[in-house]
């Protein structure tokens, strides 16, 4: 445990969460690693101290709810890439169709596409 005072603790995390919301907004999704690693740090002296009262912690309560809601929405964002992406590399790979009867079909697309120029 660290030997700052309880309110000093929090003024560290109120900073790191400033930090961190600075970083989601900008997509600097590299900072957060660090912050995260500082802000558990944070979080752990804060739950060691006994002494520590609710009221205390009301002002940095607000900007973890919010930077919660802005760290969902960065993953959201991430998984929404991933899956276009994905099916980016499906659509390459082939194209899909179906005939009268159902039956699956498959058109590769894996030969030399190339483009001709013409002047």
């Amino acid at each position: 445990m660290t030997d700052l005072n309880p309110q000093a603790l929090i003024d560290n995390l109120d900073s790191i969460l400033d930090q961190e919301r600075e970083a989601l907004t900008k997509g600097d999704l590299n900072k957060l690693g660090g912050l995260m690693v500082k802000k558990e740090a944070l979080i752990n002296d804060l739950n060691a101290i006994s002494e520590l009262e609710r009221e205390t912690l009301t002002q940095v309560q607000g900007k973890v709810s919010r930077n919660q809601v802005l760290l969902d929405s960065a993953m959201e964002g991430i998984r929404a890439v991933a899956t276009r992406m994905a099916e980016l590399r499906r659509v390459r790979k082939g194209l899909d169709v179906y005939d009268q009867a159902g039956r699956k079909t498959r058109f590769s697309t894996r030969g030399s596409v190339a483009l001709e120029k013409r002047a």
